[in-house]
Formats: structure tokens, C-alpha cells, sequence
């Protein structure tokens, strides 16, 4: 139990980090935020089942965000997890090619 803490605490951690990082720049269209996906981080970094509020932040979080996560070395490593990708699986959101 403690270690699923240590391991939720480490999501929101990257997720807050990630965030500073990935604002796009003044007059940019599209502004990605990752602590809108904190209600997915039971799911992505525990065995926990995505819970309707994670899947209604995937589908609506822009695509192009995903990307920037991928690349983003705070978040790839949710991103690309095997449990982020049954997530998105679960959510029936697809990861963008990037």
C-alpha cells in the first residue's frame, strides 16, 4: 500500500513538472496541462481500472498533447507504460503516432 502511494505521489510529481514544461508558448491554439490527467494516475501507475472521470479527461486532453508527453522524459515513461497503454485500451482513446 505505501509503495502505490510512493509510486501515485511520483506520478503527480512528474505530472506537475510536466506541466511547467509543456505550456505552449503565448498565441499558441492549444495548451497542455497533464494534471488534468490526475484522475487516471490509480490506473497508470497502480492496477486500479481507469474510472469514467480518467476516461472523459483522456478523450477530451488534444492529441497533440500526447505527443509532447511521449516525448517529455518526466511522462514517457506513464505514457508508454504498459498500464498507461491498457488505459488508453480501456478508455478506447487511441495514442497519436508522433
Amino acid at each position: 500500500m505505501a509503495e502505490s502511494k510512493a509510486r501515485v505521489a511520483l506520478f503527480l510529481a512528474a505530472l506537475a513538472a510536466a506541466s511547467l514544461l509543456a505550456l505552449a508558448p503565448a498565441g499558441a491554439a492549444t495548451t497542455c496541462a497533464p494534471t488534468q490527467l490526475t484522475p487516471c494516475a490509480p490506473a497508470i501507475v497502480g492496477n486500479a481500472a481507469p474510472t469514467a472521470a480518467c476516461c472523459a479527461r483522456l478523450k477530451a486532453h488534444p492529441a497533440t498533447c500526447f505527443c509532447q508527453y511521449k516525448r517529455n522524459p518526466s511522462m514517457q515513461r506513464y505514457v508508454n507504460s504498459p498500464n498507461g497503454k491498457k488505459v488508453f485500451a480501456a478508455c478506447k482513446v487511441s495514442l497519436p503516432r508522433c
